[in-house]
């Protein structure tokens, strides 16, 4: 045994004792009369189960899009090579996007990674277990199906959680696979390497993702493990407000505002974390079309607040923060491939290969100012296409492969603010938890923060309607048809119109 794996093995053995005393385990396997009480020992185990996926808001989506468009084996044979049928044809899903306690990325900045690892394991009790809520105002039914398979959608839920799930497993005496999007992730990001190449790898991904260092632990595991000779150097950017930006979160955007907002907790003039520089106002070169940027004074070069409300210009501020970095270290080697380690970036990848050029050719003072930073061709990895690769791996070496299912049954679910819940404080319109409470509220006090709903036209806002729609309409077909097939729900219809 060498010394690199002895410290891996202590963290496994601390949070398998940590797991078994937390509440949220109790509740989960000792208290049957809890909410929350699944039964994992005695838990079935077939091949016509589906696959569970959850992430922390529809990000994941992009993920489940990917499993949904995978053809890499012929379906009758089961051999290598493209037969124009999805690998996945005959297996269904559970998705749930937890868009209430949503962004995961947050949490640890705030100190509340143990909150954070509550909400994970109640979306993995969620997938697990048979309750769901038909709308936010009706009792739950018991009728969701049970899962072979889980698969961690969100890179920081992955970072954070994926341990304490299968500690979790483990404890309930259940031996389910769990795949998280991060090794997936960083295996794609290598493999864009000769085993001797020198250069850079950036990671791109949410706060909470970025302090973890999660991808980067990976990276250097796998690059060691794999025998990459060449010195390979990372750096990361963390997101914050990009994600949040895509789901129209309104602490970070908010399309209707002409003005700033008191309520705005993205990057900004004179901040102290997320401080836009005005001196590199020309190299951000942001969009103030349509009250795409927030400024309290006439004169750009006059604003005391400046506030970004466009989920492209989020994609410029964090960019040109992620190459400043750079810049201003010392021997720094050119980027090559970039990790979207969100899974909510992959909506933006045209908007970062449009952002990079422009950057490589900006110049200041007659030179180029990041040429030097940045290889020719940029690769941009979307940890979901090596997730779904090792997805079909297990369930075909597991023969857990379902023969008779049909992708069009597959189900979507979300969750929303409890609103029967008197603790729970949302803000005024009532369909979001306010920010003060979301943040503030303390791990172990086990009680039903939110409920998991059907996706519906009343709790997904049109323009991420839209976007889903647009950019991953394989998916989205199945969300209609969900809607349309399903006594569960019958919300979407609407959404046909869009």
């Amino acid at each position: 045994m060498n010394k690199t794996t002895l410290p891996y093995i202590f963290s496994l053995l601390a949070i398998n004792q940590l797991i078994a005393q937390t509440p949220i385990t109790k509740a989960i396997l000792v208290d049957t009369n809890s909410f929350y009480y699944t039964n994992l020992k005695n838990y079935p185990r077939n091949n016509s189960l589906p696959v569970g996926m959850f992430d922390s808001g529809t990000g994941g989506l992009t993920v489940m899009n990917a499993v949904v468009k995978y053809d890499e084996h012929n379906n009758r044979t089961g051999q290598g090579g493209k037969d124009g049928i999805p690998d996945f044809q005959r297996e269904d899903f559970i998705y749930l996007a937890d868009q209430a306690n949503m962004p995961y990325g947050n949490y640890s900045s705030v100190g509340k990674t143990d909150l954070l690892r509550e909400h994970i394991l109640k979306d993995a009790q969620f997938m697990l277990g048979n309750k769901y809520y038909p709308n936010q105002t009706v009792d739950y039914q018991a009728n969701k199906k049970n899962i072979k398979a889980l698969v961690i959608a969100c890179n920081t839920a992955t970072a954070y959680g994926k341990e304490y799930i299968e500690a979790l497993l483990k404890e309930g005496g259940n031996d389910m696979k769990v795949i998280g999007v991060i090794d997936a992730g960083a295996k794609g990001a290598l493999e864009t390497f000769r085993k001797e190449e020198s250069g850079t790898i950036g990671v791109f991904a949410t706060a909470g993702t970025v302090a973890s260092n999660g991808y980067v632990n990976a990276l250097m595991r796998l690059q060691k493990q794999n025998g990459y000779t060449g010195q390979i150097q990372f750096f990361s950017q963390g997101g914050v407000g990009l994600a949040e930006a895509i789901d129209e979160e309104v602490g970070f955007i908010d399309r209707q505002a002409k003005q700033p907002r008191s309520e705005y907790k993205g990057p900004n003039v004179n901040a102290e974390k997320l401080n836009i520089d005005k001196t590199l106002l020309d190299i951000y070169h942001f969009d103030f079309e349509g009250y795409k940027m927030l400024c309290d004074a006439k004169k750009v070069d006059d604003c005391s607040q400046l506030q970004i409300n466009s989920a492209d210009n989020y994609v410029r501020y964090h960019l040109v923060t992620l190459l400043e970095t750079m810049r201003q270290t010392s021997n720094a080697l050119p980027m090559k491939t970039i990790i979207l380690g969100c899974t909510h970036y992959p909506y933006m990848t045209e908007v970062i290969h449009k952002v990079l050029a422009e950057l490589r050719n900006i110049k200041t003072d007659g030179k180029y100012r990041y040429k030097h930073l940045l290889a020719e061709k940029i690769n941009l990895i979307d940890p979901a296409l090596n997730t779904a690769k090792e997805l079909y791996e297990y369930l075909k070496t597991a023969r857990l492969q379902n023969k008779n299912g049909n992708l069009a049954n597959s189900e979507f679910y979300i969750s929303v603010p409890n609103v029967a819940n008197t603790n729970v404080k949302t803000e005024a319109e009532g369909n979001r938890l306010s920010y003060e409470y979301k943040y503030g509220r303390v791990a172990g006090e086990i009680q039903e923060y939110v409920r998991m709903v059907p996706f519906s036209k009343l709790n997904i806002p049109i323009d991420v309607s839209e976007r889903l729609k647009t950019q991953i309409p394989a998916t989205f077909r199945l969300i209609q048809a969900f809607d349309k097939n399903s006594s569960k729900t019958k919300f979407l219809k609407e959404s046909e119109k869009l």
